[in-house]
């Protein structure tokens, strides 16, 4: 495992397993154990994904048959959006996202969204933080315009940002505002989101046989060239195991300009931040 270090001097693994829409328990939950077997030490679930429970028993059921270490791993959860009203309903959310993990401390806590009153939740995270519950606190789906005004604002900047980071949605200018505030990038749908066709693609399936690799080992490998955290999701063990044996080749850099040349902007994207109705339908989506 490759890994990568936080402003705050966290050693983050490059490679994790995420649970989006993944809400049947037990399937969740032996998912995850697959994932942490195969050897993935990074887990990013979220509040509104209704399954940190799920995920909270896979870890301690892989702590219990001592496949890993508490120590060992690196578990993320998000704070939702009805739950940055205020500094106290953003605390409660924090502590039920604990107590439903069942874990004692978070390695990584989330803003899911720049949306409700996001600053107030902030301020509660850099108290959790500074407890030490929270062991690294960042943010998601920040735009670099929006990233910048919080990293200027805030008193604790982010230690990562997650947003949408693959091929078809290559965002060079976001990686280059985290750059300059020193905060990391991690890539949700790191594979496309199931949108783009991305294996029927005659370059990528050009460019994964030279190194007999699959296309989604080499769009994984696109982006941690980047120094981009990447949390590929599956629930089946072949999957899972394919989606982090990316560590035995490099792409050159003719191939990762030539793998860039997919991106399609933000037309292409999953998630329709600009779209008031988007933002909207976040707001009144509650989850609890």
């Amino acid at each position: 495992m490759e890994y990568v270090t936080l402003n705050n001097g966290l050693q983050m693994p490059i490679v994790g397993f995420g649970v989006f829409r993944v809400p049947d328990k037990k399937e969740c939950e032996e998912a995850v154990y697959q994932a942490i077997k195969a050897g993935y030490r990074l887990i990013d679930t979220a509040a509104a994904y209704t399954n940190e429970d799920a995920v909270g028993a896979a870890v301690r059921r892989a702590i219990k048959d001592g496949i890993c270490t508490r120590e060992g791993l690196f578990s993320t959860s998000k704070l939702w959006v009805q739950d940055m009203v205020n500094e106290e309903t953003a605390k409660a959310a924090i502590e039920s996202s604990l107590k439903k993990s069942g874990l004692e401390y978070l390695d990584l806590y989330l803003l899911h969204q720049a949306m409700g009153d996001y600053f107030a939740a902030w301020r509660a995270m850099e108290e959790a933080y500074e407890k030490g519950i929270l062991k690294a606190i960042g943010v998601s789906n920040f735009y670099p315009n929006i990233l910048t005004n919080f990293c200027e604002t805030v008193c604790i900047k982010p230690m990562v940002n997650q947003i949408e980071l693959h091929p078809y949605y290559t965002q060079e200018g976001a990686l280059e505002t985290m750059k300059y505030y020193d905060v990391i990038a991690e890539a949700w749908a790191p594979l496309g989101g199931g949108r783009y066709n991305p294996f029927d693609d005659e370059m990528l399936k050009g460019i994964a046989a030279q190194y007999n690799k699959t296309v989604g080992q080499v769009l994984l490998r696109w982006n941690i060239q980047r120094g981009v955290v990447v949390i590929p999701k599956s629930t089946h063990e072949e999957r899972i195991i394919e989606n982090i044996d990316v560590f035995d080749f490099n792409l050159t850099d003719d191939e990762m300009k030539q793998i860039a040349t997919l991106d399609k902007g933000y037309t292409g994207s999953r998630a329709k931040h600009f779209d008031p109705e988007f933002v909207r339908n976040c707001l009144n989506n509650r989850i609890h």
